[in-house]
C-alpha cells in the first residue's frame, strides 16, 4: 500500500522485521570489503524484504536504518541502546501504517497520529500500554529521530510540540526544549530507591544465606554463599553499575592492603565496562576489597582448577589469556590491555588454570552473570520469612545505596581523611573548602547522571 505526498512517495507496511546485524561470514557475501555497519546494529526490512526501490526518495525503513548507523557516533555507544532506539521507531513506524499515515508525513497528520498513538500506549489493549516512564523514554527517541530527519532532509515535520524551559545544572543555566508529548510522573522523592542501613544488613546476611540475627538460615539451602555475598558486599560498597561489577576481571582486584584499615580504598573501573567508555575511580572498603580476594583465593580458585570450559560456539571464537598481571595479558598471542575490551569478548575469555576469565564463575568454571536474579530471590526470601516490608533489591538499589552512604561519609569528613591519608587529597579533588568536597561527591558516586542518582 502507498500514496504520494509532496512528490514523495511513501511505502506503508503494518510489518517490518528488526535484525540485529552481524558481519560473520561476510566473505561470502559478493562484496568487496566489511560492511560499515557496527556489529550488533539493529536493522529493519519491510516485509516485502526490499531496502530501496530504484533512484526514486529512499523508504522510510532506509532512513531509519541510516540513523541508526550514525547512533554511535551520535552519543549512544551502548548496543542496548541501539536495540531500544530500534524498537521505539519501528512501533511507531507500524502503528502510524496501520492508520495510513506515512512516517515523513505532513504536520497535521503527524500530529493526529500522535494523539491516537498516546490514547492507544494509555487506554489500549493491556499488552500494548506504556507506564509514564516508557512513554517519556519512547517520546524523547522519537523527537531525536525526526530532529536529525529534518536536519537531513527527510522530515519537513515532526509531531511534537515543544515549550521553553531553563535547566540548572551545577550553578550553571542553559535554554533547554521541553517536549509535551510526555505524561507527567511523581516527583523522584516519592520513591525511596536505596536501603536503609538496617535493610542493608539484613540484604547482606541473606545472600550469606543467614536469618536477621546472623544464625545459620536452616530453610535455606542456597549454593556459591561465598562468591554471591563478596560480589554483593562489592556492588554496595562501590556503587559499579551492574555491567561494570559482572564483567571484571581477577587481574583488576586491587591489591588488599597490608592492614585493615577505616580509610576508604580506590577501586579503578575499567573504561572498557563502564558506561559511555569512560574511567573512573571509586571507593571500596577494606572489609568489601577483603571478601573479593578470600573468594577469589579459595572458592573461585577451586571452581576453576583445571577447568574445560570453553564459551559456546553462537559467542564466538575463544580468547585463550596467558601471562595476565593488572594491566593486560596475551589474548591469543597479541598483547591486550584489559581495558579495552568489551563485556562480549570479556566473557569469552578463558584463563590460563582453565575456567572463565571473570571475577564470579558458576559450577564447572563457567563465567557467572545473572546477578540481578540472584538479588531478586534474596530479597524475595527476605521479604517472605523475616520482614514483610523489605523492598525488591535489583543491581542498581546498590548503586543508589553507595551514593546515599557517600554522601554520609563527606558529611562527616570520611573522604577527607582518606584523602589525607594517600597523601592525594590535591590530585583526587579532596581538600577541606566545602566546594571541591561538593565536586568529590560527584566523582564518588560514580558519576550519576540525570535521572539516575
Amino acid at each position: 500500500m502507498g500514496f504520494a505526498f509532496g512528490c514523495v512517495v511513501f511505502l506503508l507496511s503494518a510489518l517490518m522485521i528488526l535484525n540485529i546485524f552481524s558481519s560473520r561470514g561476510w566473505e561470502s557475501w559478493d562484496v568487496e570489503h566489511r560492511p560499515l555497519i557496527p556489529e550488533g546494529m539493529p536493522v529493519l526490512v519491510d516485509d516485502d524484504l526490499y531496502f530501496e526501490d530504484g533512484p526514486a526518495a529512499p523508504r522510510p525503513t532506509a532512513v531509519v536504518n541510516r540513523w541508526l548507523r550514525e547512533l554511535p557516533a551520535s552519543g549512544a555507544p551502548a548496543p542496548s541502546s541501539w536495540e531500544n532506539y530500534a524498537r521505539a521507531v519501528k512501533e511507531w513506524m507500524e502503528f502510524l501504517a496501520e492508520h495510513g499515515v506515512g512516517l515523513f508525513d505532513s504536520r497535521e497528520r503527524l500530529k493526529a497520529g500522535l494523539s491516537r498513538y498516546a490514547e492507544h500506549r494509555a487506554a489500549g489493549p493491556l499488552k500494548a500500554r506504556f507506564a509514564a516512564t516508557t512513554w517519556g523514554q519512547h517520546m524523547s527517541i522519537l523527537s531525536l529521530f525526526y530532529r536529525w530527519a529534518i536536519n537531513e532532509g527527510y522530515a519537513t515535520a515532526e509531531p511534537f510540540t515543544y515549550r521553553a524551559a531553563r535547566a540548572l545544572f551545577a550553578g550553571t543555566g542553559r535554554e533547554v526544549k521541553v517536549n509535551l508529548a510526555v505524561r507527567r510522573t511523581p516527583k523522584p522523592h516519592v520513591t525511596i530507591k536505596y536501603l536503609e542501613p538496617d535493610f542493608t544488613e539484613l540484604f547482606r546476611k541473606g545472600l550469606r544465606g543467614l536469618a536477621p540475627d546472623g544464625s545459620q538460615d536452616t530453610g535455606f539451602h542456597g549454593r556459591e554463599l561465598t562468591r554471591n555475598a563478596a560480589v554483593g558486599d562489592h556492588a554496595l560498597a562501590t556503587g559499579m553499575r551492574l555491567q561494570e561489577f559482572t564483567y571484571l576481571l581477577p587481574w583488576e582486584i586491587p591489591a588488599l592492603p597490608p592492614e585493615p584499615t577505616a580509610i576508604p580504598i580506590p577501586f579503578p573501573v575499567p573504561a572498557g565496562i563502564t558506561k559511555g567508555k569512560k574511567f573512573r575511580t571509586t571507593w571500596t572498603s577494606y572489609e568489601a576489597l577483603a571478601g573479593l580476594h578470600d573468594y577469589l583465593e579459595l572458592d573461585r580458585a577451586a571452581t576453576t582448577d583445571g577447568s574445560g570450559w570453553m564459551p559456546p560456539r553462537r559467542w564466538g571464537e575463544p580468547l585463550m589469556v596467558t601471562d595476565p598481571d593488572p594491566r593486560g595479558g596475551r589474548v591469543n598471542g597479541v598483547r591486550r590491555s584489559w581495558d579495552s575490551l568489551t563485556p562480549a569478548e570479556r566473557r569469552r575469555l578463558v584463563a590460563p588454570e582453565g575456567g572463565s576469565c571473570l571475577l564470579a564463575v558458576k559450577n564447572g568454571g563457567g563465567p557467572f552473570t545473572a546477578w540481578a536474579t540472584v538479588f531478586e530471590r534474596t530479597s524475595d526470601r527476605i521479604q517472605a520469612r523475616f520482614e514483610p516490608r523489605f523492598p525488591h533489591v535489583w543491581p542498581h538499589r546498590c548503586r543508589h545505596t553507595f551514593s546515599m552512604r557517600t554522601l554520609e561519609y563527606l558529611v562527616t569528613g570520611h573522604y577527607r581523611q582518606a584523602g589525607a591519608y594517600e597523601g592525594a587529597g590535591a590530585a583526587a579533588g579532596l581538600t577541606c573548602d566545602a566546594a571541591a568536597e561538593q565536586e568529590a561527591a560527584a566523582e564518588f558516586s560514580g558519576d550519576f547522571e540525570d535521572g539516575e542518582a
